[in-house]
């Protein structure tokens, strides 16, 4: 993480270091990396007339160890009920990183969660397609590391990991991916990240776990 992001991502931190403290407990948390930072999930609340009370503690550039670094800002301050949570893609752009090794921090990530709030619900989110052919020229050299055969098989081993910690895997994706299982060309900005219409085409599917 080069030092300007990391001004960024601490400044962001500490920004929800201070909220946290006047949160309400037992509510739901979205968290990861940027794709869930992205995920105007408040938003959508506020237009729905706020059926349900959801923080977003995503902070974007996080790998596994930054959010391990940073468990209490972006999970445990918040004691949530239900934890939806999307982290592990930045290893996966780390031609360096076996999946297995993703997973091993990953599973740390979640007892750390657990072990603060035993009784949450945790719901480990697929990782989202990506559409190399819709992506800016600085985006592609990235995409051909982390790319969607890659994506799909650490989904495999997302579903495993979510069965042996006691946690639900969900898939929400349907409607982001064209007939090639492709991030969807008109819901990217670069080929990687999302456009605010394209949560918004997958929200239907996400409130029905948020609801449970």
């Amino acid at each position: 993480m080069d030092d300007e992001l990391r001004r960024i991502t601490d400044a962001l931190k500490a920004k929800y270091r201070e909220l946290n403290k006047s949160v309400k407990f037992g509510e739901i948390l979205f968290t990861g990396s940027s794709l869930m930072e992205q995920f105007p999930i408040e938003k959508f609340m506020d237009e729905m007339g706020n059926p349900y009370t959801i923080y977003n503690r995503g902070i974007g550039g996080y790998r596994i160890a930054d959010m391990k670094a940073a468990i209490h800002e972006m999970a445990l301050d918040l004691h949530p009920s239900k934890v939806f949570i999307n982290i592990g893609t930045n290893d996966l752009s780390d031609p360096d990183m076996p999946i297995a090794d993703v997973m091993a921090g990953y599973e740390e990530i979640i007892d750390l969660i657990k072990e603060d709030t035993p009784d949450v619900k945790i719901y480990m989110m697929a990782y989202y397609p990506v559409n190399y052919e819709a992506a800016a020229d600085w985006m592609k050299p990235g995409l051909l590391i982390r790319t969607n055969e890659k994506i799909n098989a650490a989904n495999i081993e997302v579903e495993k990991l979510a069965a042996k910690v006691g946690a639900k895997y969900i898939d929400v994706n349907a409607n982001l991916k064209d007939e090639q299982g492709r991030l969807k060309a008109e819901y990217t900005k670069e080929g990687m990240h999302i456009k605010e219409e394209g949560y918004k085409a997958i929200l239907p599917d996400l409130l029905k776990y948020v609801a449970e």
